[in-house]
């Protein structure tokens, strides 16, 4: 955790952005389709990042922090880039390479599959997706996102069921 008053040249920013590095390309990953867009999204978040650094409060988890200030302007980007057009992929295109190197041609549909239903979810739900994969708390996901514990589980739960119904 970051300490309450912050180093002047950076060093601690720097050390805990690159500890949690993973959290950005994540996000990235989850929110543009191709490498030219996520590498504009992971500077941005990275700018914003910086931004606020200063408001950053060092008695709560810097992953959560980073998480919700990652997620925000992914949300943000995505808006007022893509104003409507669904330029934006849920997982990695890396994804389908493995889906088109799949041994089965069920697995592949499968996985063609799985990328459409990620893709076709409302950001706040992609988000939640997202950290749930990540294994990250429901009070994490609660705190990150800014709604309520009750609110995760529920959202949770009722994705879990939809992607089992479009899956069978």
């Amino acid at each position: 955790m970051a300490t309450t008053d912050k180093d002047d040249d950076g060093t601690e920013f720097t050390v805990l952005v690159d500890r949690h590095a993973g959290i950005i390309r994540k996000v990235a990953i989850t929110y543009c389709r191709n490498a030219e867009d996520r590498a504009d999204l992971a500077q941005e978040i990275m700018a914003q990042l910086w931004q606020a650094w200063p408001r950053y409060d060092a008695k709560r988890s810097f992953s959560t922090w980073m998480y919700r200030v990652a997620l925000n302007v992914a949300i943000s980007h995505v808006r007022g880039v893509y104003r409507g057009a669904k330029h934006f992929m849920p997982l990695d295109e890396g994804h389908g390479q493995i889906a088109g190197e799949a041994v089965d041609h069920e697995s592949n549909q499968l996985l063609a599959t799985l990328d459409r239903l990620i893709a076709d979810l409302d950001n706040l739900n992609r988000a939640v997706l997202l950290l749930y994969l990540d294994d990250r708390s429901h009070c994490e996901i609660a705190d990150i996102l800014g709604i309520s514990e009750s609110n995760v589980g529920t959202k949770i739960g009722r994705l879990k069921q939809r992607l089992r119904d479009q899956l069978v």
